[in-house]
């Protein structure tokens, strides 16, 4: 049996919902989705090395934003694995941030995927896929396709995937706002938007969500242009509502040559697809020149899920 290894750092990419159908308020207080996740190459690192005690630290781009504390995803992810074994969660969990914090591309629930793998390994747990996906749907809705990466469809709160089929790269641009926006604030202004339209805001008024054929035949054909078409948000519009500036930035990265614009899941991230990677390149020097955005971003996707890049393993003796 291979020893365990004595630091592991993992890998994870952060996300862009390529179509987020958002069904009526459920009694639980949750919405039933239609979620396509793409995953896309900006990512974030988990760091795990023995320690007396749990310990979390973060560097890097609006590190200072990142709780510390048990409310971090990553803390709920090496405490939940470690009951679940009945261990005791001894472990220094260092983030590397590059994904945007509270920007609607779920870099908090890829940081806390990543620490289940990373505590995995570094504990040698020995968990099964099956087990850490479980482990990952009660951390947060999130928080399983951070694990699996790629493209995939998320049901129920989106915490239930069903991969999809895709071909040939994706390019995007992403503007990054001032700010956050807090996924609960969209939601409940996205019900409030539903309700003043007469239309009803409950499961029992909403049809249930379901993915767009359109847009999962643009993916299977790896077609950037039908892509565009079938892009939508539901909660764009309480996104915009509740940061209204969002509209201007939408619209200067659409004049700039983007196929298609969209806030990214609950904002205030807005995401740009691009023809290829010199489409990319002039929408971003566009939307950095119109002072709309705080910070551009070019990446790629789909990428892989949580993904083991470094793992120290004891000295072997002699």
């Amino acid at each position: 049996m291979s020893p365990a290894p004595l630091t592991v750092t993992v890998r994870v990419p952060a996300k862009v919902n390529v179509q987020l159908v958002v069904g009526g308020l459920r009694p639980d207080g949750f919405h039933d989705l239609a979620n396509v996740f793409l995953a896309v190459g900006l990512h974030d690192e988990v760091t795990a090395t023995p320690a007396d005690r749990l310990r979390i630290t973060a560097s890097g781009p609006d590190a200072h934003q990142v709780p510390l504390d048990e409310t971090n995803l990553v803390a709920r992810a090496a405490l939940a694995l470690a009951a679940r074994h009945g261990i005791e969660p001894r472990v220094h969990l260092h983030i590397s941030k590059d994904i945007p914090v509270a920007g609607g591309m779920a870099g908090g629930s890829a940081d806390g995927a990543a620490a289940l793998v990373a505590c995995d390994a570094l504990w040698a747990t020995g968990t099964t896929r099956k087990e850490l996906l479980a482990i990952c749907a009660d951390l947060g809705s999130d928080v399983p396709f951070s694990l699996v990466g790629g493209v995939a469809l998320g049901r129920g709160r989106g915490e239930l995937l069903e991969p999809v089929e895709v071909t040939g790269t994706f390019h995007w641009v992403f503007a990054v706002a001032d700010g956050g926006l807090s996924t609960p604030a969209v939601y409940r202004e996205c019900d409030r938007l539903r309700a003043a339209s007469g239309a009803g805001h409950t499961a029992a008024d909403i049809p249930e969500p379901q993915p767009s054929p359109q847009l999962l035949a643009a993916l299977r054909m790896g077609d950037a242009a039908a892509l565009a078409g079938a892009l939508c948000n539901d909660l764009q519009a309480a996104a915009v509502s509740l940061r209204p500036a969002l509209a201007e930035t939408l619209r200067v990265g659409t004049s700039g040559g983007a196929l298609a614009a969209l806030v990214s899941g609950s904002g205030p991230t807005c995401a740009f697809l691009a023809e290829n990677p010199e489409a990319a390149k002039s929408i971003a020097e566009t939307l950095r020149a119109s002072g709309t955005c705080r910070k551009v971003r070019i990446a790629s996707g789909p990428v892989p899920g949580a993904t083991v890049i470094a793992g120290c393993l004891p000295e072997q003796p002699a």
